[in-house]
């Protein structure tokens, strides 16, 4: 059987024998989709019945190397999990693949994740009033619409921005370029930012193209978003371990647990392939942007 007819039978069952909830039912259906194009993306041709410990433990590696919190892993395991209990109920198998496979320690150290309405909390906490506010605001608004790293973020040229288009040309890691989509909210603050309140900075003449910029009129530094971030979490009565990476983590979290493509998020992290050393294959922008349109929370 393949995965589309075993993932129906599997969405009834959880509905008219274990009697879930609609929002419970999705959930466990969207794990078993996301360990699908897991293979898929791998180049794996393995059907849900041919599913071995080692490519559950592979596609736990994967969903950890893009981010996701130390809670999301054990609950997409625990809806695998499930997935291959049900095929033994079924007697469509007589060895479970996840049998052996813990889920994820939490004293493991694992990227702390921000929940939507802390990140709600953060953004309210800033002060708008003032100039170095209203950046700050555009700065954390464009760090969770994208997913960028720090260095990706304070190194954002003006050029790079493609504001009628809705999206950002990013120098990676290794000089790599990839096309982010950033989400309306975070466009609207950036232009805002850009036309209104970055055009009455004395701009260093290193800095003419950068898009965010000190009070001195140069590119912000590393530790200076760091602190920033520090700074904001007290404020709001956030007590995790918070840095800007942890914006990156929400990005993904956020979009993979409101049911986007893996390959989808995968691309606008700019990671390479995490089980080839191929660069992974290229989507059409106008998908990108549609899956943060549907799925990111501020979109």
């Amino acid at each position: 059987m393949n995965w589309d007819i075993l993932i129906k039978q599997f969405k009834q069952y959880l509905q008219l024998e274990r009697a879930l909830a609609s929002n419970s039912v999705q959930a466990y259906v969207r794990d078993i989709v996301k360990l699908k194009e897991f293979l898929d993306i791998s180049n794996l041709q393995v059907g849900p019945l041919k599913v071995e410990e080692s490519h559950i433990k592979a596609f736990l590696k994967y969903i950890n190397e893009l981010g996701l919190s130390a809670h999301s892993q054990g609950r997409m395991l625990s809806g695998i999990k499930a997935f291959y209990k049900f095929l033994l109920i079924e007697e469509l198998l007589n060895q479970d693949p996840t049998e052996l496979i813990e889920g994820p320690k939490l004293g493991r150290k694992l990227p702390d994740t921000l929940d939507y309405d802390e990140i709600e909390r953060m953004f309210s906490s800033i002060d708008v009033s003032t100039p170095e506010g209203f950046r700050n605001r555009a700065m954390l608004e464009t760090l969770y619409s994208s997913g960028l790293r720090v260095s990706e973020l304070i190194t954002l040229k003006l050029t790079n921005v493609f504001f009628s288009d809705g999206f950002l040309k990013i120098i990676g890691k290794g000089d790599k370029e990839r096309m982010v989509p950033i989400g309306r909210a975070a466009l609207n603050q950036m232009k805002i930012y850009s036309e209104e309140i970055r055009v009455h900075v004395p701009i260093h003449k290193d800095s003419q193209n950068i898009v965010f910029l000190n009070r001195r009129g140069k590119q912000l530094s590393r530790v200076m978003v760091f602190l920033l971030i520090k700074g904001l979490a007290e404020k709001a009565g956030i007590q995790k371990n918070i840095s800007p990476h942890t914006f990156r983590h929400s990005f993904a979290t956020h979009l993979i647990e409101g049911g986007a493509d893996l390959r989808a998020v995968q691309q606008m992290l700019g990671h390479e392939s995490i089980t080839t050393t191929e660069i992974y294959t290229h989507l059409d922008r106008d998908y990108l942007k549609q899956v943060v349109k549907e799925f990111h929370p501020r979109s």
